[in-house]
């Protein structure tokens, strides 16, 4: 598995950025390696998955406890939720002893569309 850095100070190419995303589709799993657990509570996760560009799982996907956070070197499944212009793939835990406590409630109040995308191209 590739070390990326996993952070703002690691920047990928547009036209990689470009190339790699559209391989990508929305639920797919990626085997990961946490990285870094900057301010366990409060802004998330970064992940390495492989790829040149970095992972990262937003606070709002994990447990409310940052204590049942996946922790540095924590080998895992992540699925794909989300790609923008931050050159970062989102990623959500596919195991749910790392996910937000009520992952349905959330998705019904955030992201309603997310079952009907999954298996979609990033846009």
């Amino acid at each position: 598995m590739r070390s990326a850095p996993c952070d703002d100070s690691f920047v990928v190419a547009e036209a990689e950025w470009t190339r790699i995303r559209r391989g990508l589709r929305f639920g797919q799993v990626f085997e990961g390696t946490v990285v870094r657990v900057p301010r366990p509570g409060a802004i998330g996760i970064f992940v390495d998955i492989g790829l040149s560009v970095g992972g990262f799982v937003d606070v709002a996907l994990l447990p409310e406890r940052s204590d049942d956070w996946p922790v540095e070197g924590t080998v895992t499944a992540f699925e794909i939720w989300w790609a923008d212009s931050r050159r970062q793939i989102r990623l959500k835990p596919s195991d749910p002893r790392y996910l937000c406590d009520d992952f349905t409630g959330f998705v019904d109040r955030f992201r309603p569309q997310w079952p009907s995308q999954i298996g979609r191209p990033l846009p």
